[in-house]
């Protein structure tokens, strides 16, 4: 297993975001300082450079199935840009905080950008109008993550995780947390939905049964989620080994986890999304793929000159994306 170097870019600030086009044709890296970049994914070869938000862009969210690409940023607003025609498509205000999560429904029957600013969270239609205004959440919205299915949005903030329904835009259900929560993710099959946390820990809710399960002992806030495609493995942050849970059967409560060693605490998990290579960053720069399911897991580690602050599989998984703290986006080919 090898890890080459396919080609690299550099932005103007530290990368913030970035986002695979569904078709794997594009990649669309956001800067802090504002500006969007939609790469070619064969060469690197710069597609469209779009103005992004004044202040700062946050976050990047491609439509289903579509060439539309969202961005929120700093100015408190959403906008939607043709990414093959590299153009500006609307515009939705959603206040004065920074608009900080966005993710679209899984599928594209009846999409809905799910879009979260301080503690407004609402429904956006592909026009960006509005779908559904909720009301504000208790604090901050601080994760979101939609159903496998899409049938409904999970929204956490400190003190909990709400569960809005796609249809009618209802509670379903409330998880509450007593403390803050980082990062949510479900697993594929939608057994479970996880929150890293500040405390710090690890929380799983079985929403089906109500059962919860709470994994302690790291060294620090877990800021990153990764389910494996089989919904088996959980990857977590939060140390200075990616931490890996066996979340078959019952789940991971009294089993010891896997630990794969870095040198400096873990800033990045990322499973593939149809594959079973798993791979981690760390402070120190160094990017590595695991095998979990292998007695010897370690397949191949790439050292960089920065630390990741993104990394993203293609959809295809033959190619890493990671974007550094010093701008450079470098995409990576995965080959046996």
């Amino acid at each position: 297993m090898q890890l080459t170097k396919h080609w690299y870019a550099q932005l103007d600030d530290y990368v913030i975001d970035l986002a695979w086009s569904p078709d794997g044709s594009a990649l669309a890296a956001a800067s802090a300082a504002g500006p969007i970049t939609l790469l070619s994914a064969g060469d690197g070869a710069r597609r469209a450079e779009l103005p992004g938000h004044e202040g700062g862009s946050n976050a990047l969210a491609w439509r289903p199935g579509s060439s539309l690409l969202a961005s929120g940023g700093q100015d408190g607003a959403v906008k939607l840009w043709d990414g093959e025609a590299g153009q500006h498509v609307a515009t939705a205000p959603l206040g004065r905080a920074w608009v900080e999560h966005l993710a679209w429904r899984p599928g594209a029957s009846d999409p809905i950008l799910a879009a979260a600013a301080g503690r407004k969270f609402a429904f956006l239609n592909p026009d960006a109008t509005l779908r559904h205004q909720f009301q504000d959440s208790p604090k901050t919205v601080s994760a979101l993550a939609w159903h496998p299915q899409g049938g409904c949005a999970a929204v956490a903030y400190f003190g909990g995780v709400c569960l809005w329904d796609a249809d009618t835009a209802l509670a379903r259900k409330e998880f509450a947390y007593g403390n803050g929560i980082h990062a949510l993710a479900w697993s594929p099959d939608a057994r479970w939905l996880v929150s890293g946390n500040q405390d710090p820990s690890v929380h799983l809710w079985k929403p089906e049964s109500d059962i919860e399960l709470q994994m302690s002992g790291y060294e620090g806030k877990v800021r990153h989620l990764s389910f494996d495609s089989g919904s088996r493995w959980l990857a977590t942050s939060g140390s200075q080994d990616a931490c890996i849970w066996d979340c078959s059967g019952e789940g991971p409560e009294g089993r010891e986890p896997l630990m794969l060693p870095h040198g400096a605490p873990v800033c990045a998990v990322a499973f593939q999304r149809a594959h079973g290579l798993l791979a981690t960053a760390s402070e120190d720069g160094a990017l590595m793929l695991w095998s979990p399911e292998r007695k010897q897991p370690l397949r191949a580690t790439v050292r960089m000159p920065a630390s990741a602050a993104r990394i993203s599989w293609s959809p295809d998984d033959s190619l890493l994306a990671v974007g550094t703290e010093k701008g450079i986006v470098y995409v990576l080919r995965c080959e046996t």
